[in-house]
């Protein structure tokens, strides 16, 4: 199953648009996406990725009740599947 996660931006690199990246946390989980389609993204702002790229912004109490969806039908492992 492919889900778009949300996650809050932890920093942001790079330049726009392309170049563009963030440390993203996914409840604890901290990945490097892309921000090209999400420029605009702060630190602090939560953003809806999908396979490494950021889709679009999303507000906090929204980001939580997803995260918890996705917690509730066991999806997380799949996010800490690289992890050491």
């Amino acid at each position: 199953m492919c889900l778009a996660v949300p996650g809050q931006v932890l920093s942001v690199a790079g330049e726009a648009p392309y170049g563009l990246t963030g440390r993203v946390s996914f409840g604890g989980v901290v990945k490097e996406v892309s921000l090209a389609y999400v420029p605009d993204a702060r630190p602090g702002e939560y953003v809806i990725v999908h396979v490494g790229f950021a889709l679009s912004k999303v507000d906090e109490t929204e980001a939580n009740r997803v995260f918890e969806y996705i917690r509730a039908i066991g999806e997380l492992d799949e996010l800490t599947e690289d992890q050491p």
